[in-house]
């Protein structure tokens, strides 16, 4: 009797299986090919943005040459899978622990906007200027058309820089605050809402060398 009540549990258990099966197939559940199922019509969905960077890996050390204990350039940064639609992107790094005035405002460490359509990468050590070749603006904190190089303290952890890249579906009309670079962050954020079509992140870490 043991054993046929064994049994009997086995075969229930099958057949609840196979009919949980039958459901997911007749929903059209799971994915095929080992791709994801689009939004519509069976198509793949499209791939996501992907933010890349040849001068240090994603989620590790930023080296000093880049940061204020080097030489201050801007490392490389590209990026690809940007939506059709794109207009314009922008750039925005920021140090996670770098709480500004005792507010949950962060430090702002570059901010590049209205960079255009076309633009996939921006080289290793971009000049200072509040204005580029190709029209994008940029600012930091340490001043308008400034790049500004991590720089955690020595004594502490280890600060999370965020590279963010944001593809927007319009140009923006933002000029910048001359005194006030935070103020721009404010209203190049602010005006992005409802805009933006993707977005891609890299992670760098740093704190000053003993």
């Amino acid at each position: 009797m043991r054993v046929s009540r064994m049994t009997a549990t086995a075969f229930a258990i099958s057949i609840t299986v196979a009919a949980l099966a039958a459901q997911q197939g007749a929903a059209g559940g799971g994915q095929r090919g080992g791709g994801q199922r689009g939004g519509g019509g069976g198509q793949p969905a499209a791939a996501p943005m992907r933010l890349m960077s040849q001068s240090f890996i994603d989620g590790g050390l930023i080296p000093p040459r880049f940061t204020q204990a080097g030489e201050q350039l801007s490392p490389q940064l590209a990026w690809v899978n940007a939506p059709p639609a794109t207009q314009s992107f922008v750039l925005h790094m920021h140090d996670m622990e770098g709480a500004r005035n005792k507010t949950t405002e962060d430090q702002l460490h570059w901010l590049v906007w209205n960079m255009p359509a076309t633009t996939t990468a921006l080289a290793e050590g971009v000049p200072n200027g509040p204005e580029l070749k190709d029209g994008s603006h940029q600012t930091s904190a340490t001043g308008n058309g400034i790049y500004r190089g991590p720089g955690a303290a020595a004594n502490g952890p280890f600060h999370h820089y965020v590279f963010e890249v944001f593809a927007l579906d319009t140009k923006l009309d933002v000029p910048a605050n001359a005194t006030d670079p935070f103020d721009t962050r404010a209203k190049v954020l602010a005006a992005m809402q409802g805009h933006v079509l993707g977005k891609a992140v890299y992670l760098g870490l740093f704190r000053r060398p003993e």
